[in-house]
């Protein structure tokens, strides 16, 4: 008797909903497979740079080079956008970072129903920045995790969860990449098991849950008086954006790059105490922080070996 052949994931129309590069990576796995994106919704293009000229997405970007159609509604409360994808009459939507709320009303427009590509190991981290929060509170692992998504905020039953390490080396942007390409790869296996109903979603448990805000610059202040491994995590869950940051005298002072040793020290909390090549050592309340790769107003980020070259920081006070 010939084997039974496997059964092929139909070639399912899909509308994808994303904004930044960490949904273009779930986009670009989708247009790779062998399903239709037959339309992408992305957020309106916004302000960026000095000049504060209106800048497109990754997402839009993307869209563009592969050919796709893009709407970019400010709500999807809109009857106008409603409709559209109700004429589309999707099987399916998915989501990645994409910064608006689904309504009731397009969670039931595609025949499979919304699926979402979250940045963490749901129920941690809910919200718009997990990746950062991971980060700041130390956690040892974090992942992705598909779901299917309702009215709440990253509150629908998942599919499936991977967990990665999280190593003390990783930045928001290392972790972020290490992310989106485990979120592409997963998101394919996931949207070929649903279109053949055999993945079911399973309900999130209450415990354990907690929401993870959006990032302000403010956020991004280090103060002196805090624990040292708090401060080296700040400096790498704010890397690229918005940039750890103190006050030299009058000048802002942005640290893209440190390190923490505990141990006892005798200087104030702030205060430089060692600036050599290797890094410039300040007191922390339990130990030192060394700040490898800094950046002053109107320059580019730099070692700390040439950044002293100009600026000698022996004994200086931050703040």
């Amino acid at each position: 008797m010939a084997a039974e052949k496997p059964t092929l994931p139909e070639h399912l129309n899909i509308v994808f909903a994303g904004t930044p590069e960490f949904a273009a990576a779930s986009l670009r796995a989708l247009a790779e497979s062998s399903h239709d994106v037959c339309l992408v919704l992305t957020q309106p293009d916004r302000p960026k740079g000095r000049g504060r000229k209106l800048a497109a997405g990754a997402v839009k970007s993307l869209a563009g080079e592969l050919g796709v159609p893009v709407a970019q509604p400010a709500t999807l409360k809109d009857p106008a956008i409603q409709e559209q994808l109700c004429e589309l009459d999707p099987d399916l939507m998915v989501v990645a970072a994409y910064g608006l709320l689904l309504p009731s009303e397009i969670l039931t427009i595609p025949r499979l129903g919304c699926i979402n590509v979250h940045a963490s190991l749901l129920p941690r981290w809910r919200g718009a920045a997990p990746i950062e929060h991971a980060i700041l509170a130390g956690d040892a692992t974090t992942g992705v995790s598909i779901m299917r998504m309702d009215e709440g905020l990253d509150t629908g039953p998942v599919y499936t969860t991977t967990e990665i390490p999280v190593s003390d080396a990783d930045t928001a942007k290392t972790l972020h990449d290490k992310l989106a390409d485990l979120g592409a790869r997963v998101l394919i296996d996931v949207v070929d098991e649903v279109d053949k109903g055999k993945l079911a979603a399973i309900p999130q448990p209450e415990t354990g849950a907690s929401y993870a805000p959006r990032i302000k610059k403010t956020d991004a202040i280090l103060d002196w008086t805090r624990p040292g491994a708090e401060l080296a995590r700040k400096v790498r869950a704010f890397n690229p954006w918005p940039v750890a940051e103190t006050r030299l005298g009058d000048r802002q002072l942005r640290i893209w790059e440190a390190d923490f040793t505990a141990g006892k020290v005798t200087a104030s909390p702030g205060t430089v105490v060692k600036a050599a090549s290797d890094g410039v050592e300040v007191a922390t309340v339990d130990g030192v922080l060394r700040l490898e790769c800094l950046q002053l107003p109107g320059r580019k980020p730099v070692a700390a070996s040439e950044l002293l070259n100009s600026c000698p920081l022996h004994e200086a006070v931050l703040r």
